[in-house]
């Protein structure tokens, strides 16, 4: 079975409702969102940076610390009533519209 994103947001809300009791407030999720991003960003530097890794990375998975970044941006977009799927989608348009030909006349990624 797949998950939208819809249900997804659904998903995270029923589950604070119900087992996690209530929501941290907004601040406090941001920084959990930082916190997050960061440990995936420490894994993602050791797996395809420089850095080696140490024993306290040893059981990490990329998908894992990409998922608690999803789950943390899902419980913000619940909080401040953001639809995260119509979010995406006129994204995506903006992104399409403003760089129809940007990527491809760059020298850079030539």
């Amino acid at each position: 079975m797949e998950i939208t994103i819809k249900d997804a947001q659904q998903k995270v809300d029923d589950w604070i409702k119900t087992i996690g009791v209530r929501y941290f407030n907004e601040l406090t999720n941001l920084g959990i969102l930082m916190e997050e991003v960061g440990e995936l960003s420490r894994l993602m530097v050791r797996k395809y940076g420089e850095q080696s890794f140490k024993d306290s990375d040893k059981g990490k998975e990329l998908a894992d610390e990409m998922a608690d970044v999803f789950w943390v941006l899902c419980c913000l977009a619940n909080q401040t009533g953001v639809d995260l799927t119509t979010a995406f989608e006129k994204n995506l348009e903006k992104k399409t519209f403003r760089d129809v030909e940007r990527h491809q006349n760059n020298e850079k990624l030539g």
